[in-house]
């Protein structure tokens, strides 16, 4: 592997890349004039076999997928984000919706019967439900489905539970921990900029509030991802700083499974931007990702955002993992991904057999359930 990639590295045709190539070669850590040189090159090939070449040093030829099921207990929120379309703080808005606990046993049943390990539960901050509202659906959904790990309630979610009950982070975690809390998704996150923060999600917590959850979580034995959304109103240097920041966090605690990219979706709401991201700018930005975050085990080419063929090139160029087959997405589709609502399990295996990869079906925790060799 290191002939291979020194081969294809010598024939770069962007000599501004050459001391970051040798950074890469010889293990050193990239900086943020690294991070902005890589997103700023049109060589984009270079950068691709780079970032491959580190996420096979760490994880072989795997590429990771989970069965796992989506679940948005209700759109309503008391936040108005401008980049959001899955939202509304109108109850009486046509599209609003809240789930009884019936229909969400009823999902997660479903789940189950489909061979999933994992439900993934995010959704809006209803203003009339208590934080007990939100335990018992955790302690419901465990009760009913032990062996289900419940991935559930972003940063923000955690932050707004801890306003409306009053008590710290710590408590609010440890509270639904032992309610059957698995670990945090990374919801949320956005981009850390504060300029950018004011313009997409203004009333949201920041990037300080967003990793104290989060490290909080990891003392308490609690693992969680986390997640960047790009292609709206950011700077390449914006981006990296972001990065730099998560990385900064996993050497504290070494918490964070997977950093997962989010491909901006551009359809129904406040902003005003009219276009999707485009391939290279996403094959980019999760090479760039893999390469910054030398400490994140795994990295997600998060076929919902992106699509499923920019997803399979991307295990080509830093990402090891799909996500998985999800069941019913919302939040993406409400603001116009064009990608399907969900993913069977034989076609996430063909297409990562078909990027040259060995699918392993993982737990939440990429724990291997089965590799398919």
């Amino acid at each position: 592997m290191t002939a291979n990639i020194e081969k294809i590295v010598s024939l770069s045709s962007d000599k501004s890349l050459f001391s970051v190539i040798d950074k890469v070669l010889e293990e050193k850590r990239l900086s943020l004039e690294d991070g902005i040189k890589l997103f700023e090159t049109d060589d984009l090939l270079t950068v691709g076999a780079l970032a491959n070449y580190v996420t096979e040093k760490k994880n072989g030829k795997y590429a990771y997928f989970v069965i796992n099921r989506q679940i948005n207990p209700t759109n309503i929120c008391a936040l108005d984000c401008n980049f959001c379309a899955f939202a509304t703080m109108d109850k009486n808005d046509p599209k609003a919706y809240e789930m009884s606990y019936e229909e969400i046993i009823k999902k997660a049943e479903y789940a189950v019967s489909q061979g999933a390990c994992e439900v993934h539960i995010v959704g809006g901050l209803h203003p009339d439900w208590s934080f007990d509202v939100y335990l018992k659906m955790v302690s419901m959904l465990k009760e009913r489905f032990p062996q289900l790990h419940i991935k559930a309630f972003t940063a923000v979610e955690i932050d707004y539970f801890s306003r409306i009950s009053g008590l710290s982070y710590e408590d609010v975690l440890t509270k639904l921990k032992e309610a059957g809390l698995g670990s945090l998704p990374g919801g949320g996150a956005e981009i850390f900029a504060p300029r950018v923060r004011r313009i997409i999600a203004p009333t949201k917590i920041g990037w300080k509030k967003y990793l104290e959850i989060h490290r909080t979580a990891h003392r308490l034995g609690l693992h969680s991802t986390v997640t960047m959304l790009y292609g709206h109103v950011e700077t390449y240097e914006e981006r990296v700083d972001h990065m730099l920041k998560v990385r900064e966090a996993q050497e504290e605690t070494g918490g964070f499974t997977c950093f997962i990219p989010l491909a901006y979706q551009p359809e129904n709401n406040q902003l005003n931007i009219t276009e999707h991201t485009h391939g290279v700018d996403d094959l980019k930005t999760i090479a760039v990702s893999r390469l910054l975050l030398d400490n994140i085990p795994h990295v997600k080419a998060y076929w919902v955002m992106v699509g499923e063929k920019i997803a399979q090139v991307a295990l080509n160029f830093g990402a090891d993992d799909m996500d998985g087959t999800v069941m019913e997405e919302k939040i993406a589709h409400f603001a116009g991904a064009k990608s399907p609502t969900q993913q069977q399990k034989e076609k996430l295996v063909r297409l990562i057999k078909e990027a040259g990869k060995i699918p392993v079906e993982r737990d939440t925790l990429y724990n291997h359930i089965k590799v398919y060799e």
